[in-house]
């Protein structure tokens, strides 16, 4: 259950913790119940939680197995139904991955390998990385459309949807909102930020954002940018790393090769319609390491590149 309060007459917040993550969610304006919407707000992410982790105990009496542990528990043995939802999901996360641009939501078994930022990291030996990506092909997952199967061919392949769960999850938000007519909102979960309609305090309905200094602290801005109603997720190397022997290895790694990608690029902010997009989207600018041409649609509205050298390079974004 999500902790709410109002901030203003017309304003009202809800945090919540889940999907490992701290979680924002702020109306401005709603049509009746504010509360009520927040709560429903918290029991979906509770649910989609539910169904999308796996990073949950398998022996954990509160819950039960989700839908996507069930696929990674029959690897090489059966397929498995899951529910249309996921099904969606999943499909869109093995297609994403087969265009092999970085993304790829079978990449577990190389990341637990390395475990950066996480108790045990430490840099694997190339025959261990070579073996576990034996594991990471997205062309071994078999998707049947008929009765919505999926099944992994070869044991030890995971899928791991937490790619693309929270952009999925606050899409899934908008639509609850608008539904119950919430005149804006900002849903933030944990750093994937969707805004939901224009902006109620500016004329103009634009939004301000601003883009992390990748060489100081969480909270100090490097620039800012005016959008209109979108989504906003950023990938980059400065969170988490790994330092051995004086070098340094983030934890964003190329499941091109098993080792995290060398970049110029510390950090890049992508701006999309829909939030699944927006997760998809910064992880194709961030492994092209650069500005990509032809990139901005009417559905990508802009990008904000930081390089290691902390030039500022922004894409679209002529607002």
């Amino acid at each position: 259950m999500g902790i709410i309060k109002y901030i203003s007459t017309d304003q009202v917040t809800a945090t919540h913790e889940a999907m490992g993550t701290h979680i924002t969610l702020q109306i401005f304006g709603a049509r009746e119940d504010p509360e009520g919407i927040l709560q429903k707000s918290c029991d979906l992410i509770d649910h989609f939680e539910d169904i999308l982790t796996v990073n949950r105990k398998p022996d954990d009496p509160k819950y039960g197995l989700s839908e996507v542990t069930r696929v990674n528990d029959a690897a090489g043995k059966e397929p498995v139904q899951v529910s249309s939802a996921v099904y969606g999901l999943i499909k869109l996360a093995v297609k994403t991955s087969r265009e092999n641009f970085g993304f790829n939501a079978l990449i577990g078994p190389v990341v637990k390998l390395w475990s950066i930022g996480f108790k045990g990291a430490h840099v694997p030996s190339d025959s261990e990385i070579q073996e576990k990506m034996e594991l990471i092909d997205p062309w071994q997952v078999d998707l049947n459309d008929d009765d919505h199967t999926v099944f992994l061919r070869k044991e030890g392949m995971e899928l791991d949807l937490g790619g693309i769960a929270k952009g999925w999850t606050a899409d899934r938000l908008r639509d609850l909102w608008r539904a119950y007519g919430v005149e804006a909102g900002i849903i933030n979960l944990g750093g994937n930020v969707l805004f939901v309609n224009p902006c109620p305090k500016r004329s103009n309905g634009m939004w301000t954002v601003g883009i992390q200094d990748p060489i100081k602290t969480r909270g100090e801005n490097i620039t800012a940018v005016m959008v209109p109603e979108c989504s906003v997720v950023t990938s980059g190397t400065y969170e988490r790393f790994l330092e051995v022997d004086g070098h340094k290895y983030h934890h964003l790694i190329d499941p091109r090769t098993g080792y995290p990608v060398e970049t110029p690029v510390a950090g890049v902010t992508t701006f999309t319609k829909n939030s699944v997009d927006a997760e998809i989207e910064c992880k194709r600018c961030f492994f092209a390491g650069k500005a990509l041409d032809h990139w901005v649609n009417k559905n990508r509205l802009g990008a904000v590149y930081v390089y290691n050298d902390e030039r500022v390079e922004k894409v679209g974004l002529d607002y």
